[in-house]
């Protein structure tokens, strides 16, 4: 038996360890092959071992900034990939900048990196590739469900890719009396044992490290016994709402009960001086965007303006009444990227590939171009940088109705970018909503400032490669 989270921190610290001394030794390796081929003069001089040293270093910074040690990283390995070798290319710019302008003396020949920089994505790209196809670094601790029905059916929807389990082996699902078999688990193991008798023997003899409580009722049910009994063993017994927030970055709203939201943490800050600071950062933030962007946005709002704007007489930005913090309302101001008349019979939810955007329109709303505007609502402390997107009132009215614990979003600021943007693809519709819900949830109850600088860096990356909507 071992904790589940120092498995985990231990496989990010081992993984990080393990590819900066790749790293290093690719490097030095690339610097030995052209001395051999009398191409490079001393492999071993001062300038190699700093051009090793800084690009190691910078590679795994990157990767940091690009989530690459996440453990809630959700991507294929092709999205890894794709990864690596833009963090791989951005550390090569950087360390030929510092070693051609900064530290001249350490400049190295102009075969060298290029070629450090191939083998180097090769080695990541074959390392990576057996670390996610193995227990490699740290084995994976053993887990299992106690329950089969409806509730633990979500794992095996919701749950059910390789990259979903990186961070635990999944023994199987422990049938009780009471699961709704029927629209429970389908296709996963499902393990047949006698709960009273054999529980806490099959724990101990299958060296399981955590159990997780998915019983679709538990009154009169749950072996709280044998449970403690477990857990006094060194076995951790863990809440499935816990469980699916722990590994995948989201609250499972569809399965919440009030008496788990009245316990959990979170949710809402008390700390007025972190308050103050983050929209201290924020404005100074604000600024400095401006002052980098403007001439960005003096041409959009030239663009615009000969589109459409000059034919119909309609400004080149929109304003839009949106729901902000504590539910209170505020204008929010953007780049006119749809027609004027778009919302002629009434609001309407933006749908991808909407008719009603303009020709400019797509373009900005892709680079996020239509978003600059929204600094100033940073710069009056309606917005935030980080924080889930601000909605309609006229959703929000319609959305409270249906989604349960929707309001609870409006704990915090609203943001330029959030978690539930990155997460989980454009959508609208009621459905949409529950589902980025889940992610603006755990935002708000995990909110810090380590995870606002993951969410933007990350912003950058889904910017320079177009993803957006």
């Amino acid at each position: 038996m071992f904790s589940f989270k120092k498995s985990v921190r231990r496989r990010s610290y081992m993984l990080i360890i393990a590819e900066w001394l790749l790293i290093s030794y690719v490097s030095y390796f690339a610097a030995i092959g052209l001395e051999w081929l009398e191409i490079y003069i001393d492999a071993t001089s001062k300038a190699t071992l700093a051009n090793m040293i800084i690009f190691s270093t910078f590679i795994v910074i990157i990767n940091l900034s690009l989530g690459l040690y996440e453990t809630k990283l959700r991507e294929s390995f092709r999205a890894i990939v794709r990864r690596i070798t833009v963090s791989v290319i951005m550390s090569f710019f950087s360390v030929t900048i510092i070693t051609g302008i900064l530290l001249k003396q350490y400049a190295t020949h102009p075969i060298y990196a290029p070629t450090a920089v191939t083998l180097i994505i090769i080695s990541l790209i074959m390392f990576r590739y057996y670390v996610h196809t193995t227990n490699a670094l740290v084995k994976k601790p053993k887990v299992v469900f106690l329950g089969a029905g409806l509730r633990a059916s979500i794992i095996e929807k919701r749950m059910r890719r390789d990259v979903d389990r990186t961070n635990f082996n999944l023994l199987g699902f422990i049938a009780t009396s009471i699961d709704d078999r029927v629209d429970g688990i389908k296709k996963e193991k499902v393990i047949t044992i006698d709960i009273q008798k054999e529980l806490v023997s099959f724990l101990v003899d299958n060296d399981v490290s955590e159990v997780i409580i998915a019983c679709d009722q538990r009154r009169g049910v749950l072996p709280t016994a044998l449970l403690l009994e477990a857990r006094l063993k060194g076995v951790k017994i863990t809440e499935l709402l816990d469980f699916i927030e722990r590994e995948s970055g989201q609250i499972a709203v569809d399965l919440m009960y009030p008496s788990w939201l009245i316990f959990s943490s979170g949710f809402h800050t008390q700390n007025y001086i972190r308050e103050f600071a983050d929209y201290a950062v924020n404005v100074v933030i604000a600024l400095l965007i401006l002052g980098l962007t403007w001439p960005v946005m003096m041409i959009t709002a030239l663009v615009i303006y000969f589109d459409d704007g000059r034919r119909t007489g309609a400004s080149v930005f929109y304003a839009q009444q949106r729901v902000g913090l504590n539910g209170q309302t505020f204008n929010i101001l953007k780049f006119r990227s749809m027609r004027p008349d778009a919302e002629k019979d009434g609001a309407k939810w933006a749908q991808k590939g909407d008719s009603r955007v303009t020709s400019i329109g797509g373009f900005i709303r892709k680079y996020r171009i239509d978003e600059l505007p929204q600094l100033l609502n940073v710069i009056k402390g309606e917005m935030s940088f980080i924080g889930p997107r601000p909605e309609r009132p006229e959703f929000v009215e319609e959305l409270e109705k249906v989604v349960p614990y929707y309001s609870q979003r409006h704990n915090c600021k609203p943001g330029l970018t959030g978690w539930a943007q990155l997460n989980y693809p454009y959508g609208a519709s009621v459905q949409d909503s529950l589902e980025k819900l889940k992610y603006d949830l755990y935002y708000v109850k995990h909110q810090s400032f380590l995870l606002d600088v993951l969410i933007l860096i990350r912003t950058v990356e889904l910017v320079v490669f177009g993803k957006g909507r």
